[in-house]
């Protein structure tokens, strides 16, 4: 009789031949040159292979072992959940501003090989048959448009803008040959890819048409998606059922707790100046902001490097293959911030920190050091490092393929926290920055939470109190309390809206995991190496169980 190990690892084998995109995400090669199918038969496909599995795991013979029985259950209820998501026909509406296919098909040209002339040929074929995914995607919507499953105008429009960029003059696809002829690609091939590009941008251009003539005039008018289908976002992130409204009014106390410190740091900054006055500094003055990407990425790598060196043996165990990170400017056309993509399962390619930053030609530093953290050492490129090393203990699905957004961006933002308590942020301005983060993700539970729920604005909030929510008021927040830049604000509350439910992921994980560690302090066990070693080593899984693994 098998076991879940060789059950899931035979699940990763099936999962990469059924959608070949997750075997470039994964690092896994033989796929490069393929597409998953995203017509409705691929959707159809798909779940069929989901419930053949979990037929599989649920007919396995019991078992006392402790990491089979982690296995079993983690597999099982990623499964579920995937299942579950097309049967409430999400797949069928799947359009938004920074989580659909809309960015994967682009993204996933940035975790391909580049390395040799046969990887750019994989790229050339990609390119040359970008309009088959685009094409069945098309015809995915289309029934999603014949049964009422829609997108918001408002993410219509914004992928129908970044469809625009990767068909313009700053369009991805325009940089190819040059990469490649950096890479030392053969002439041959920088002719192939040269074509293989403009048909790519002409694949692009149908998709960007499709949604403007024909999508566009059936998407639905309202960006709220409601309590039912938020219940069930909320829940595939974080694994835990929450009170809403005793969230929100949580989210809400954040705001002005943090907007409150964000005021006393700014005094110790300049107490001459006013509040807006220090955050012009920040953004402006030469002592706080970084005159070139160039430097910028010099700066963020001697971050990582710094915090690598200062806590791994004190905090953390760091295994020899994760003790790098690359840091990367991301290419246009998507969602504007930083995020992080891990390593391959063999670690020919490491995890890698990506800041989307167009246009920018001067990059204020005070809130990156902790975004640094957050994304490389020792959040998401620690935690997601350390899940591909732990073969003896989590399954091959669970290592390579499983994430919670709860676990893995609760974990990045209690990260933060961390290295600001063991004073690696104690200059003014880089606890300001630090402050800025926070501030940012409470906002995203009072505007998350408020504008999907239709819940009012607290008459007690400093902030348009009593009223209901908008899109520009929601923006307005973004702006004034978290301090975003006025593009930046756009980006951040249209995806909200697209992705309900995953933008109270952090500061909900981040609680829970604080909240885990405070019982944790009572333990007998508890030092901070042995708990982040609890938490890093579940992998990642819902807060519920999170709590039970970590205490016991």
């Amino acid at each position: 009789m098998p076991n879940i190990f060789e059950i899931s690892s035979e699940y990763i084998d099936e999962l990469v031949a059924l959608q070949p995109m997750a075997a470039t995400y994964l690092g896994i090669a033989g796929h490069n040159d393929q597409w998953n199918d995203t017509s409705p038969a691929g959707v159809e496909a798909d779940r069929a292979f989901y419930a053949e599995y979990l037929g599989r795991i649920s007919a396995l013979d019991d078992s006392q072992e402790r990491w089979e029985l982690h296995g079993r259950k983690v597999l099982k209820q990623d499964i579920e959940m995937k299942i579950a998501r097309i049967d409430a026909g999400e797949p069928y509406r799947d359009l938004n501003n920074i989580a659909s296919p809309v960015q994967d098909l682009r993204d996933v040209f940035d975790m391909m090989p580049q390395a040799t002339d046969a990887d750019w040929l994989d790229v050339v074929a990609r390119l040359n048959t970008l309009q088959d995914p685009i094409q069945g995607y098309i015809d995915t919507l289309n029934v999603g448009r014949s049964r009422g499953l829609v997108a918001a105008r408002r993410q219509v429009a914004a992928c129908i803008d970044q469809c625009a960029t990767h068909v313009g003059p700053d369009s991805y696809f325009n940089t190819l040959v040059d990469t490649a002829r950096r890479c030392g690609a053969s002439a041959e091939t920088l002719a192939l890819l040269s074509e293989a590009a403009e048909a790519a941008k002409a694949s692009y251009a149908i998709l960007g048409t499709y949604l403007q003539d024909e999508y566009l005039a059936d998407a639905a008018e309202s960006d709220a998606v409601g309590p039912d289908r938020y219940k069930t976002a909320s829940y595939s992130f974080l694994l835990t059922h929450l009170d809403f409204e005793e969230t929100y009014r949580w989210g809400w106390d954040e705001v002005i707790s943090l907007r409150n410190r964000m005021v006393e740091v700014a005094k110790r900054i300049d107490p001459a100046l006013s509040f807006e006055e220090v955050v012009e500094l920040l953004e402006t003055d030469p002592r706080f902001v970084a005159q070139s990407p160039e430097e910028f990425l010099e700066i963020m790598k001697a971050t990582q490097a710094d915090a690598l060196e200062k806590l791994s043996g004190t905090h953390f165990d760091v295994p020899s293959q994760i003790e790098h990170v690359d840091v990367k400017l991301a290419p246009p056309g998507g969602a504007l911030g930083a995020y992080y993509t891990g390593p391959s399962e063999d670690f020919s390619r490491n995890g890698c920190v990506w800041y989307s930053q167009p246009g920018m030609t001067v990059f204020p530093l005070s809130d990156e050091i902790s975004t640094a953290y957050h994304e490389g050492f020792p959040g998401h490129h620690l935690q997601a490092g350390m899940q591909v090393c732990l073969g003896d203990s989590l399954t091959r699905a669970h290592r390579l393929a499983i994430w919670y957004s709860g676990y893995g961006e609760g974990w990045a933002l209690y990260a933060e926290q961390f290295m600001f308590e063991e004073g690696f942020m104690d200059a003014p301005h880089h606890e300001f920055g630090m402050l800025m983060g926070q501030i940012m993700r409470a906002c995203r539970v009072a505007i998350d939470i408020g504008m999907h729920l239709g819940l009012d604005i607290p008459q007690d909030a400093p902030f348009h109190p009593g009223e209901s929510w908008t899109f520009e008021t929601a923006v307005e927040l973004a702006e004034t309390y978290a301090l975003l830049a006025p593009d930046y604000a756009v980006s951040e509350v249209t995806r909200y809206l697209g992705w309900p439910g995953q933008a109270i992921s952090y500061k909900v994980g981040q609680k829970a995991i604080l909240d885990i560690r405070q019982e944790a302090r009572q333990k007998d066990w508890f030092t901070p190496k042995e708990f982040h070693a609890r938490v890093v080593g579940s992998g990642p899984v819902g807060l519920d169980y999170l709590r039970e693994i970590v205490l016991g």
